[in-house]
């Protein structure tokens, strides 16, 4: 399975350390943010990786390279601005990359074995995205997904009591891939694509993984580094 990483966004919200670093080299656990997710989808089976770029590109293609240091095959793909998760997909396609794809965002940390396991239970669908308990939703960074027998009904839900809160995973199968064109945008996200494509019934799994970890703001780089200091 091909796997499409989004890094390259301008991560706003960790301003002014992304004036300097892009978010995916930052780290958690002492480690950059997108070298962990690299090494998780070697161990998830995905032998060919296409990374998105954009902001502050070059540190990332450095510290990546070639892929052969987590045991992948990566390629590149450059986003000229803040043109959406669907342009970043479409940007990887041609660069090469063939459905079924496993997409993520670049700046996330997931439970060990997660992106293998939502692969595994994902394999064979036309459509799946991942969804979880912590973190909570927190609308509109992270929005709530709304999933009815294991099957997503809304992408975006406005429920307030809804604890499922979709995560920057998904998996999209060839029959969804052209609902990623004629978008709203820009920025021209995956989530609409998903939600045309349930709506003219396509079925799209809603999958549950455990905890996911990223850095939102600035204090959050002291909180998952130096645990120690916890209160």
């Amino acid at each position: 399975m091909h796997a499409v990483v989004m890094a390259a966004g301008e991560g706003s919200r960790l301003r002014p350390l992304t004036d300097r670093w892009p978010k995916p080299v930052l780290p958690i656990d002492g480690r950059p943010v997108i070298a962990t997710l690299l090494r998780e989808l070697a161990a998830a089976g995905c032998g060919s990786v296409f990374v998105v770029t954009g902001h502050l590109a070059e540190q990332v293609e450095e510290l990546v390279g070639d892929g052969s240091g987590f045991a992948l095959d990566v390629r590149y793909a450059r986003q000229p601005g803040v043109l959406g998760s669907a342009d970043a997909v479409q940007r990887a396609l041609v660069a090469g990359a063939e459905p079924p794809l496993l997409v993520t965002a670049a700046d996330t940390v997931y439970t060990a074995g997660d992106l293998r396991r939502f692969a595994e239970a994902a394999r064979g669908a036309a459509g799946a995205l991942a969804y979880r308990l912590d973190p909570a939703p927190d609308p509109p960074h992270r929005g709530a997904v709304r999933v009815v027998d294991g099957r997503v009904e809304r992408v975006l839900d406005d429920d307030p009591a809804n604890p499922h809160a979709a995560a920057p995973l998904w998996l999209l199968g060839p029959e969804v891939v052209p609902f990623l064109d004629g978008l709203p945008g820009p920025p021209f996200e995956l989530s609409g694509a998903i939600q045309r494509a349930i709506d003219v019934g396509l079925p799209v799994a809603g999958i549950e993984i455990g905890p996911t970890r990223d850095l939102t703001h600035a204090v959050d780089l002291v909180k998952e580094n130096f645990h120690y200091l916890a209160p």
